[in-house]
């Protein structure tokens, strides 16, 4: 039922900035806890960021990357600043009940997910 689209990533160079957005369909917005995540070629899933009550963000982007939410609009976003190489991934826009919501961030923990959208940051 429920549905998430990512949007935004491209090419871009070091130092460049990147807004990626997100958008929930299929059950209330204000009921979810989201979450994005990053994957590139041969590594694990990684945690990018998160929201429920608060925000948290994962060690590799604290302080260059600000999650936002809309919920007016379902969408949830993703500023990402002062791009380097090691940014490169597949990211994902993922949702979890509040009600099931836990600080350990773990992919198994959400159940819905994107599609994904593509970053590449060149140098």
């Amino acid at each position: 039922q429920v549905r998430l689209v990512e949007s935004g990533g491209g090419v871009v160079q070091v130092g460049d900035a990147l807004t990626l957005s997100c958008a929930l369909s299929g059950d209330t917005f204000t009921g979810y806890g989201m979450g994005w995540f990053r994957q590139a070629p041969g590594k694990e899933r990684e945690f990018v960021a998160a929201n429920n009550w608060l925000t948290r963000y994962g060690n590799s982007v604290e302080g260059r990357f600000t999650l936002s939410r809309d919920n007016s609009k379902s969408m949830v976003y993703l500023q990402m600043n002062s791009l380097t190489p090691e940014d490169t991934a597949r990211y994902y826009c993922a949702a979890v009940p509040r009600s099931q919501y836990d600080l350990e961030n773990r992919p198994s923990s959400y159940p819905y997910w994107g599609r994904g959208t593509q970053v590449t940051v060149s140098s």
